[in-house]
């Protein structure tokens, strides 16, 4: 499995449809190029669903504690618009945020800094006002480039005392 998500069906190649590339397209094209896995790159496209791990339950709580003290709380996230209907209905807390930002749906991709500024300019946000937080390095990069604070996600004790230490929390 692992060499198989690391040669056939990439990260890279993920992202593409996490950018508006439609799964049927994504898939027909790398069954082309890897026929011997036909059948598993049709399985990521139809049970796409069973990859998806759990909640990590201490950040939702920080998304409820901001949301009840009233900080307004955005979600960007790298998804395609096709899957992201399966994560809104495993995860609700998913709809609980003020505003959010699909790649899939925008067709662009963090880091690329149209996707942070589609953020700012429809929910009329500062990136200097804001407080950016992302597991991926590079969208930390991305971020900060444009004026965000930003924290590294590692875990959620290590973002809720970054909150803290900001005073946020």
């Amino acid at each position: 499995m692992e060499r198989f998500l690391a040669t056939v069906c990439t990260p890279e190649w993920n992202l593409q449809m996490d950018g508006g590339k439609p799964f049927a397209q994504g898939c027909a094209e790398r069954t082309v190029q890897f026929p011997q896995y036909a059948a598993q790159i049709k399985a990521f496209d139809t049970r796409w669903g069973e990859m998806m791990g759990d909640a990590i339950e201490g950040t939702v709580q920080i998304l409820r504690e901001l949301k009840q003290q009233g900080t307004p709380v955005y979600a960007l996230t790298n998804w395609s618009a096709e899957k992201f209907p399966l994560a809104q209905a495993k995860f609700p807390f998913l709809r609980e945020f003020d505003g959010m930002v699909v790649s899939g749906i925008e067709k662009c991709v963090k880091p690329d800094p149209q996707i942070y500024n589609i953020l700012l300019n429809r929910y009329h946000l500062k990136a200097q006002d804001s407080i950016f937080t992302d597991d991926n390095p590079a969208n930390i990069e991305g971020a900060k480039a444009l004026g965000f604070d930003t924290v590294l996600f590692t875990s959620s004790q290590n973002l809720r005392r970054a909150l803290v230490a900001r005073g946020v929390l």
